[in-house]
């Protein structure tokens, strides 16, 4: 049950005392003092919220003990009932007592209700509006708490240890370089070919530097037409083209203070580079339809799988735009380059699946490992992601073996194989078959016949029965070419002519 609100009520005179009280008993728990002694005693005692107080007692007046009350107790609703109007009074009362509302003698009882309630839901919600300041004070103090947490978490998760590789990776010494251009406010030139970690690289650099706490935006210029290009910048007015429908404030204005990363910036027009080279040298936008220029401190990473110096020399790049762009220049290696990267790329891609799709596999085998390491990966990154994706969800086994890649990889693996064999059977380690592309065709329906038979092997794990059956061999049979071609576990044949 809610407690009712409570009222003190103060008079020399004990019939009034008693007839108030009898007036708001119904709805209030009312507390009585015949002297400004006893109601100190119930103020100091009780959780009072509105006080009515006559003003002529002996000793202390009303407005005396009201205004100590307001001193001591400034949340308490203060009223006077009095049967006197002087001026004197009254302007004491408001200045000093502050007093909430005065109720003249005779009063009626519906008049004293009504200032009762209207004054004990004021003290209501003076007492919600401190709640909630308070609130919005601790809310406020949470809030920023977890956007600093937040903002330690993205650092973490975009620092240069995050770019998965290998001890020794050629991307170490990249890593190491843009860490030392990271905290210096020059525009950097990432280089790399497309799946790289382009961006990465790029948002590593903006929280490793004095702009981590501003905003980072990433535009990939080849794909937006330079009208949108230029809206997508710079901004619009609203009314500037057809369907500007409203006034857009550009990714320019919005990184003020941060970085923007500009993708594949060697695929913009001559047109655009123009409008791009005045911000670079002026620092200043200007929406599309404004007639003012707006100041902007941005710092501009760019990056591009174009050789851009090459583009200069054959006027297709603007050359003082390039300089602009290139205070620093980063090539990030293809996966290609950087071979020993893949089987703990993969596995850190895997790991991120299995918990993305909740599938748990533990793994790749050593020989899908080999065929992996054995491919060129022209897609780089991105496409090593949806080879393991489509590795995990065919999996049946805890490993994800050779048979799930693709079979371009495959035959990409069985190929490096035999040319690996070749060069060996050179210093007499083996002898492998390497017909000239234009030998006999006895011969080179061998090699292909040799080629099918270790593509297979390998997609079915090596294992005779299925190969013979997808084949339409018999293992006899099988095993009989085998022998011929010399092909073995490690996937290397030879041929005695």
């Amino acid at each position: 049950m809610n407690r009712r609100p409570a009222i003190l009520v103060v008079d020399d005179e004990p019939r009034s005392v008693e007839v108030i009280a009898r007036v708001l008993d119904e709805e209030f728990d009312v507390f009585t003092a015949l002297n400004a002694d006893e109601a100190r005693r119930i103020l100091e005692n009780e959780w009072i919220q509105v006080i009515f107080c006559d003003q002529r007692m002996p000793h202390t007046s009303g407005v005396a003990l009201l205004t100590e009350a307001r001193e001591r107790w400034p949340d308490i609703l203060r009223i006077i009932v009095t049967g006197y109007t002087e001026p004197q009074d009254m302007i004491g009362a408001i200045n000093e007592a502050g007093i909430y509302q005065f109720i003249p003698k005779p009063w009626h009882p519906d008049q004293l209700l009504l200032v009762a309630r209207n004054a004990a839901h004021l003290f209501q919600l003076q007492r919600d509006h401190e709640r909630l300041n308070l609130e919005m004070k601790l809310t406020a103090a949470t809030a920023e708490a977890r956007l600093g947490v937040q903002q330690a978490r993205v650092k973490q998760n975009f620092h240069f240890d995050t770019l998965v590789r290998a001890p020794g990776s050629a991307l170490s010494a990249v890593c190491l370089r843009a860490a030392q251009v990271a905290t210096f406010d020059v525009p950097v030139l990432v280089h790399g070919e497309t799946g790289t970690g382009k961006e990465l690289l790029a948002r590593a650099i903006h929280y490793s530097s004095l702009r981590s706490d501003r905003p980072f935006f990433a535009v990939n210029c080849g794909a937006i037409p330079d009208e949108l290009l230029e809206s997508e910048l710079f901004g619009h007015k609203k009314g500037s083209f057809t369907g500007a429908h409203v006034t857009r404030i550009g990714l320019l204005d919005q990184a003020d203070g941060g970085t923007i990363f500009l993708d594949e910036i060697g695929d913009v027009s001559p047109a655009f580079q123009v409008k791009l080279l005045r911000f670079l040298q002026e620092g200043e936008i200007r929406p599309v339809g404004a007639n003012e220029s707006k100041r902007v401190n941005v710092r501009v990473l760019a990056a591009t799988h174009r050789d851009l110096y090459g583009e200069v020399g054959r006027g297709r790049f603007r050359e003082d735009l390039y300089y602009r762009l290139s205070a620093m220049v980063l090539t990030l290696p293809a996966l290609r380059e950087r071979r020993a990267d893949i089987p703990v790329l993969a596995q850190s891609i895997l790991d991120a699946l299995s918990a993305q799709h909740g599938k748990r596999v533990k793994g790749f085998t050593e020989e899908a490992l080999s065929c992996m390491q054995a491919y060129d990966w022209p897609g780089n990154v991105r496409e090593l992601q949806n080879e393991v994706t489509r590795m995990l969800v065919l999996a049946e086994r805890d490993l994800l073996s050779a048979d799930l890649l693709s079979p371009h990889v495959v035959r990409t693996a069985a190929a490096e194989t035999r040319a690996v064999e070749a060069r060996a059977s050179e210093v007499g380690v083996s002898q492998a078959i390497a017909l000239p592309d234009g030998g006999p065709l006895k011969d080179r329906i061998e090699r292909m016949e040799a080629t099918i038979l270790t593509e297979t092997l390998v997609r079915c794990r090596w294992n005779k029965s299925r190969a013979a059956e997808e084949l339409g061999l018999s293992r006899v049979g099988l095993r009989a070419k085998l022998d011929r071609y010399g092909i073995s576990r490690g996937g290397a044949f030879s041929k005695s002519h």
